[in-house]
């Protein structure tokens, strides 16, 4: 029996060993360049690329071959270069070939000239990245060169707001122990600084130019990947060797902050670097209505085939029956036979009969695409004056899908947010206090005169709080205040004139010191062991006992310190849920406090809960042994520091609470309650942290306090079950079973998703060795195909599942390159429409891999607009793009394809009536010129007045009735069904149009003698094309003055070309071309030809006027109908958001979210990121002066000019 395998040991087995077999020599080129790498066959290349990037398809030399590849990849395009082949044969050419040949070259010059345009932006774009400014060692100075200069060994040199350029080991900076701030937003989407730090052999040794130049470590480590977050490697240099890893790393794409100057050694470079690793490549997008085309296109030309060969057959034997009964013409077949009469028969009815697929409606397509993506540039609904963005389409062959979309997968940070924390509430003791949201009532300069260190640009103010705190009498309230200043990683930064620069981990530290700085707390100054602070401008120096580092599982922060009287007090801010019920009992405002937080969680404000109490002295000194004996610990010295930070953090006495507002973009909510409306499920896909996603997703309304959430536990729980199911039933030789779930909230579909990249990975990342040791895992049935690991591709159908039946899913902490695999997934399992959003460089590989990229040009630059299809400024704008611009081209285009459609079978199978009656000789029934201009000026301009301008509702009504936008999720407007009917309805009027005349013509004669050959022909073709004409008409349900000209030119241009291809002055000249003297003016000018055509007019449009009449009837009628009637019933409704937030039961949601890092507090308490007052930067290698960065002491006093809080106090009542 086959054993069984646990979810638990698939999802944490052995991962592939890595190949830990880069070496990287400092300063020593002419070794990297010894080595190759075999690419294919006996192709090799460099192993160690250089920087230079190349994100373009084409260069010179391939943009014809590979974009006329690329173009003949659609089925049309090979049918109709397959149709000029055939015209090139004389004996069964209809046209000269060059004549088929001159459209088709222009469709495809019209693509090529898009792609090459969308090209040579990317290649400008690389160019720009490409040559952006570094400085490089060589020899034994450093150089300015570009980006591209740059090789795997150089020493690069940043400076401070510089971009990284490729991946770096960080080898020293200017900061004390070498350490570097990055910022990595445009890679992972978290706002908060991080640092790095060099090693300490690096740090003390290579402080000059020439110990950089003399430097020839070599570096061992694994080979370039897309791990974003991890590294591992040694470095081996004089003899010894020493541990490295991502700590240490600088990644491309970082932004280097708060740091003067840095030196690294370059590791990956180029495409090697683990952003380029996560980028994916540029992937040809095709739409639905595409692939729908490509197999109509095989449908038709099978079906002409079989056609063809039918009547071929046919033509046959009629000539075998010709020759029996008239044998006396005998001699003018001696010299062929009736195959072969049938065998270019044939070949003359798939030419004849080709004009089914017109060339022209692929012309007129790219036309429509072209012209409806300029309406999408022209909107200004999506105009952003903020910044003088307008919306941009940069694919024009993608509109129709815009109205198709099922998911929206979204990033966070710069796509929802601004990344913008603003203080907005507290509650102090019990009571609320919070800003004004009127711009009347900021505060003036003069409310901050008697605090010279107050931001003047802050948005809190509260003049009730500003009152209390100017008394100066609430304890309560200034142990809040002084909880601010004192509790965090902040270091300052002293500018001219006495001006602060805060420099935080994070915004929320920032905006939280900002808060008490401007409340009268200012943070002053910091050294290793002490703070010192201005309180109502009385500066005050407290000791720094310890500070308890906050991290992800202990949810909070302390800081132990000694006041200048002596008092030891713990300070201590963090999550409502673990600070809540490390209370002391009788805590008289908790209550008043829940019901705060409860009030900042509906708001979705990000909170922390403050708390403090009084260390009496002989247990800190108890305490401080524990904590020094826990500190030195070699082994579980994290778990041991957990335990004694948990001994003091008890019998708190609560303070308050803050509420700080992570900023969305403008209309952030009800773009998404819009997109749920409309039944498009939205994604939300972040590198941040799990606290901080959730937070945002209850701010923009994704996820409601009624959902439950399925987080790590919860999924690996639903995922066991389905394993062992499935492990069962591949034993029992059972059908698989589906995913089982839970009871109650999933059937009600109330519940979202937070998944993790670390689950991630280990769901889809590690397959392949279940399939080595598992061979039960091939009986599984869910696999797409037997090339993937079956394991795999059953957990990923498992989580695909269970994700897709859930109203929001929000993925944190994922690479881009999980992204990226997270949209595949959905597409491939879900065969559903995706569309990706974001603004940064760590988008783009999700934007690539979507069926729609849609660029922000946000705050984290342009990467993700340079590889978008469209551009747009704010997120809100999605809603216009695909509720109006989306849904309107997804409608115009497929009824201008069945409209196409219809008028070609509706003119164009007559041919096959007419060859039961002419002996199938594949003779055309209609004048060569009518058969030339009825897709070209006939019937062509109603169809793309159709393809341009129709609406069904307004732009407003498309807004305020998503519901409609269903309609082109569920393909209901053009598939194969409505191809079929199309077809029928089309054949169906050439039937009639043909045999209505057929009747009528059957030995009658006309006041004219009309009734020859030609005048039947032109009665035909006027009653197809005035039936087609009528048919349209009945159709447009938007009528501009462009539909009404359209269809006076089709009608001008009928009459023009008919009489002058029908004149005998032209017949004189070419008898040959011009072949039907005089026919339209004999024919159409007969009553009885006009009656005629008037009857099957009449006839043709009988079956769409039942049809509408039927439909009205039964309340089955057009979406304009159905929208009237609701709107008398939904007359007020709008798109505004309620709260989602319902207390129905006790449990109350937590709104913490904060961004910080876990290591700060250990860089303070060492001292390692901290100046010694009196010094400088380490000097630059290059021996050039640095800024003096030296750190402020307060030893003066409040300017003389500020007024006194008393003083103030009574000025301000």
């Amino acid at each position: 029996m086959t054993s069984q395998v646990s979810l638990e040991s698939y999802l944490n087995g052995n991962k592939q060993q890595l190949d830990f077999t880069w070496e990287v020599k400092a300063n020593d080129r002419a070794y990297h360049k010894q080595f190759k790498k075999r690419v294919a066959f006996c192709l090799t290349r460099k192993k160690y690329m250089d920087n230079a990037i190349k994100t373009a398809k084409y260069n010179v030399l391939t943009f014809l071959p590979l974009n006329l590849y690329e173009q003949f990849h659609r089925m049309a395009n090979l049918y109709f270069l397959f149709v000029i082949l055939l015209q090139t044969i004389p004996e069964i050419s209809t046209l000269p070939w060059f004549a088929l040949l001159l459209p088709l070259s222009c469709l495809l010059l019209i693509r090529g000239l898009r792609d090459l345009i969308d090209d040579i932006a990317r290649h400008r774009s690389d160019w720009v990245i490409n040559s952006r400014p570094c400085e490089i060692l060589v020899g034994k100075s450093f150089c300015s060169q570009k980006w591209r200069d740059i090789c795997v060994g150089d020493i690069v040199r940043l400076r401070k707001d510089s971009i990284v350029p490729a991946d770096l080991l960080l080898l020293s900076s200017s900061e004390p122990s070498s350490l570097c701030y990055v910022e990595t937003a445009d890679i992972d989407g978290e706002t908060n600084l991080k640092f790095r730090q060099a090693l300490l052999v690096t740090h003390k040794e290579l402080v000059s130019e020439a110990s950089m130049a003399a430097f020839d470590g070599k570096v061992t480590c694994e080979e370039p990947n897309s791990r974003m977050h991890s590294f591992i490697g040694t470095l081996e240099w004089r003899g010894e060797k020493y541990s490295l890893d991502g700590e240490k790393i600088l990644l491309r794409g970082c932004r280097i902050r708060n740091t003067e100057t840095c030196y690294g050694l370059v590791i990956y470079a180029g495409f090697d670097s683990k952003i380029m690793k996560n980028c994916g490549k540029i992937k040809m997008k095709k739409t639905k209505l595409d692939h729908l085309m490509d197999k109509l296109v095989i449908l038709i030309f099978m079906m002409l085939v079989i056609t063809s060969f039918c009547l071929a057959i046919a033509a046959g034997f009629s000539a075998v029956k010709f020759h029996k009964e008239h044998s006396y013409l005998s001699v003018l077949y001696d010299y062929t036979s009736p195959a072969e009469q049938a065998f270019f028969t044939f070949w003359g009815f798939m030419i004849l009969l080709s004009i089914i697929i017109p060339m022209s409606m692929y012309i007129t397509m790219e036309f429509i695409y072209m012209v409806n993506s300029y309406f999408i540039d022209w909107d200004i609904e999506m105009y952003y004056p903020a910044k003088d963005t307008p919306a941009k389409a940069r694919s024009t062959s993608l509109n129709d899908q815009l109205g198709q979309i099922e998911y929206v997968f979204s990033d966070k940070t710069g796509t929802l947010t601004q990344n913008i924390m603003t203080f907005k509430k507290c509650c102090i003791n019990g009571i609320i206090y919070a800003g004004s949201e009127n711009s009347e009532n900021k505060p003036s300069k003069a409310s901050w005169s008697w605090n010279p260190y107050a931001d003047s640009k802050a948005e809190f103010h509260d003049p009730s709080l500003l009152e209390a705190v100017l008394r100066n009498e609430d304890p309560i309230m200034q142990e809040f205040l002084r909880l601010l200043a004192l509790c965090h990683t902040v270091m300052v930064e002293e500018k001219e004139r006495g001006q602060l620069v805060y420099q935080a981990a994070s915004p929320d530290e920032e905006a939280l010191v900002t808060a008490a700085r401007n409340l009268g707390y200012v943070f002053l100054s910091r050294t290793q062991d002490t703070i010192t602070l201005s309180e109502l401008g009385t500066e005050r120096t407290y000791s720094v006992l310890a500070m308890l580092d906050f991290n992800s599982v202990r949810k909070r922060m302390s800081v132990l310190v000694r006041d200048p009287e002596g008092t030891i007090r713990l300070y201590t801010k963090g999550a409502d849920v673990v600070i809540l019920e490390r209370l002391c009992d009788d805590e008289p405002a908790q209550a008043f406090t829940q019901l705060a937080l409860d009030s900042f969680a509906k708001e979705t404000l990000r909170t922390l809960c403050l708390a403090s109490k009084e260390v009496k002295e002989e247990d800190y000194t108890e305490w401080s042994k524990k904590h020094h004996e826990a500190s030195v610990l070699l082994q579980n010295r994290a778990e041991a520091l957990d335990k004694v930070y948990e001994e003091i953090e008890q019998d708190l006495q609560l303070l308050g609470a803050t509420a700080i507002e992570d900023k969305l973009q403008d209309g952030v909510p009800e773009t998404i309650q819009l997109l749920k409306n409309g039944n498009i499920k939205v994604w939300v896909l972040t590198g941040d942290k799990q606290e901080t996603a959730v937070n945002i997703g209850f701010a923009c309304h994704l996820l409601s306090d009624d959902m439950e959430i399925l987080e790590e536990t919860e999924i690996c729980q639903m995922l066991e079950a389905y394993w062992v199911s499935n492990n069962n039933l591949c034993s029992s030789g059972e059908s698989l079973c589906a995913l089982q779930p839970r009871p109650g909230s999933w059937r009600q579909g109330r519940m979202a998703l937070v998944v993790t990249g670390d689950l991630l990975e280990k769901i889809l990342g590690t397959g392949e060795k279940v399939k080595q040791k598992e061979g039960f895992w091939a009986r599984l049935a869910c696999c797409k195909t037997r090339m993937q690991p079956v394991a795999t591709s059953s957990m990923e159908k498992a989580f695909v599942n269970l994700a897709t039946s859930c109203q929001a899913v929000i993925c944190c902490r994922v690479t881009p390159k999980q992204k990226a695999l997270v949209v595949q997934l959905v597409k491939t399992h879900q065969r559903a429409i995706a569309l990706a959003i974001g603004d940064g460089a760590n988008d783009v590989n999700m934007i690539k891999t979507a069926d729609i990229g849609v660029g922000i040009s946000g705050q984290e630059g342009m990467q993700a607009v340079q590889c978008s299809d469209y551009a747009l400024a704010q997120f809100r704008y999605l809603q216009q793009l695909l509720f109006v611009h989306g849904r309107w081209s997804y409608l115009r285009i497929c009824k201008f394809l069945r409209y196409f459609f219809y008028k070609t079978f509706a003119g164009m199978m007559v041919q096959i009536w007419f060859a039961f009656h002419s002996g199938f000789t594949a003779q055309p029934l209609y004048e060569p010129w009518f058969l030339a201009l009825y897709n070209v000026f006939y019937t062509a301009y109603p169809v793309l007045a159709m393809g341009l301008l129709e609406q069904d509702v307004s732009a407003k009504k498309s807004l305020q009735f998503p519901e409609l936008y269903k309609v082109g999720q569920k393909n209901e407007l053009f598939n194969f069904w409505i191809f079929c009917v199309t077809f029928l309805h089309g054949t169906v009027t050439s039937l009639a149009s043909f045999y209505i005349a057929l009747l009528a013509f059957e030995d009658k004669v006309g006041s004219k003698a009309t009734s020859d050959y030609q005048s039947f022909a032109v009665t035909v073709a006027t009653s197809a094309f005035l039936s087609v004409i009528a048919e349209i008409i009945l159709d447009i349900k938007f009528w501009t003055v462009l539909s009404f000209l359209t269809i006076a030119v089709s009608f001008l241009f009928f009459c023009i070309f008919s009489l002058f291809t029908q004149n005998f002055f032209v017949f004189r000249k070419d008898p040959v071309l011009f072949r039907f003297p005089d026919a339209s003016k004999n024919a159409l000018t007969d009553p009885y030809v006009l009656s005629i055509v008037l009857l099957c007019v009449v006839v043709n449009t009988i079956p769409s006027l039942t049809v509408r009449l039927l439909r009205a009837i039964t309340g089955t009628g057009a979406i304009q109908d159905k929208v009237h009637s609701r709107g008398t019933r939904v007359e007020d409704r709008t798109v505004e958001m309620q709260s989602h937030f319902r207390r129905r039961s006790l449990l109350r949601r937590s709104s913490y979210a904060f961004s910080h890092k876990e290591g700060y507090a250990d860089l303070i308490t060492r001292g390692a990121s901290l100046r010694v007052k009196g010094s400088k930067n380490r000097g630059q290698v290059s021996g050039s002066s640095s800024q003096d960065m030296q750190q402020p002491a307060r030893e003066d006093v409040l300017p003389s000019t500020a007024s006194s809080p008393s003083v103030f106090l009574q000025e301000y009542k």
